[in-house]
């Protein structure tokens, strides 16, 4: 095993240690106050006490699967020969991640140039922000795209990709618990209409302002009347309630750093592996991952990852190692000089499968 892998495991085991004595202490101090036997009553209230704190964990860490992140350089777009070619890729970057039930794709930009908004030819996209509009228009349930995507001539092929078809596009004919919706304008009074895919619109609870994306519950009640209010929910409740894969998150990063540093979690990614034909070759089943909360998987563009390293000013003097806990070659022996970036995004998540599987049942 590698042993920044295993490093990164004994600091997880460390951390889990301490947490768990740190909890034994607070539990002995609670039991003896002052160091006097305590009291029934005095027991009765930790016990309550103990039941509610037990009952906020619960509530705080619910049956949250781990997140699986992957960062995927913007520049492969640039190589692409044609806005066809490059819809076509971006399509199947789109396709990989749904597959494989990716929560999140960082698209991050190796020029410098691409930081500052494009300069005189604003017209022009760069690879990574044009990567970023196709992912997020092939996420989006086909009913709601004409709301929220106006007109944009990077569009022009969309039409030729196929679809994701994931549990969130929910079809016109189907019931579904949850389903995605924009919300509309009109009277707020009793709440705010929803276009979610239906006959007919839907009335929520919340004021939100029009325009807007959002996750309504939809129950199992298939009344569609304003008499039957629904609620606006997180969008992570439909795979915390029910377990369904409800698509991915996309996020820009003008660089490398970005993309580890601006993690959209609030405890950040804590397991980080790099993907290159220079690392470290090791079969997936005998790859051991420390049990994690978020995991990020990054890909390199034309020149691999290295690259991103050596053009990132905030990662000056650093090597992949460095940057990567885990720096793996997850397709070696290869026959052709060069993997293309999708073609790696398949090999390199089959490869993951087990390990993340071994990883969550360990945790």
């Amino acid at each position: 095993m590698n042993p920044a892998c295993a490093e990164a495991a004994a600091a997880k085991k460390s951390r889990h240690k301490d947490k768990k004595e740190k909890k034994s202490k607070r539990k002995e101090t609670a039991e003896h106050l002052g160091g006097e036997p305590a009291t029934a009553e005095e027991e009765a209230v930790h016990k309550k006490k103990k039941k509610k704190h037990a009952e906020e964990e619960e509530k705080a860490d619910p049956k949250r699967r781990p997140t699986v992140s992957i960062a995927v350089a913007g520049s492969v777009i640039d190589n692409a020969q044609s806005l066809e070619l490059a819809t076509l890729l971006a399509g199947q970057i789109a396709r990989a991640a749904a597959v494989f039930r990716i929560d999140e794709i960082v698209v991050f930009d190796s020029s410098p140039a691409a930081e500052n908004g494009g300069g005189a030819e604003e017209e022009e996209e760069s690879g990574a922000r044009f990567l970023v509009r196709i992912l997020e228009y092939l996420e989006t349930p086909q009913y709601l795209r004409r709301r929220l995507f106006p007109m944009h001539k990077n569009f022009k092929y969309v039409g030729l990709l196929p679809p994701l078809d994931a549990p969130h596009h929910v079809r016109k004919h189907e019931w579904s618990e949850f389903r995605e919706g924009v919300t509309l304008g009109g009277d707020r009074s009793k709440g705010t209409l929803v276009d979610v895919g239906l006959s007919q619109n839907v009335l929520v609870e919340q004021i939100v302002e029009q325009g807007k994306r959002v996750t309504v519950a939809m129950g199992t009640n298939r009344d569609l009347t304003p008499a039957c209010v629904r609620k606006v929910v997180p969008q992570s409740s439909p795979s915390e309630e029910m377990g369904s894969y409800w698509g991915y998150k996309v996020r820009y990063a003008s660089n490398l750093s970005g993309v580890i540093n601006d993690s959209p979690y609030k405890e950040g990614y804590d397991h980080i592996i790099g993907t290159s034909e220079h690392g470290e070759t090791i079969i997936s089943s005998e790859l051991i991952l420390p049990s994690f909360r978020h995991l990020l998987i990054a890909f390199g563009g034309l020149a691999g990852l290295e690259e991103s390293i050596e053009e990132d000013p905030n990662l000056n003097g650093k090597g992949a190692n460095d940057v990567f806990p885990c720096y793996l070659n997850t397709c070696p022996n290869q026959g052709s000089r060069t993997i293309r970036t999708e073609e790696a995004l398949l090999i390199s998540l089959q490869y993951f499968q087990d390990p993340i599987r071994r990883a969550g049942m360990a945790s």
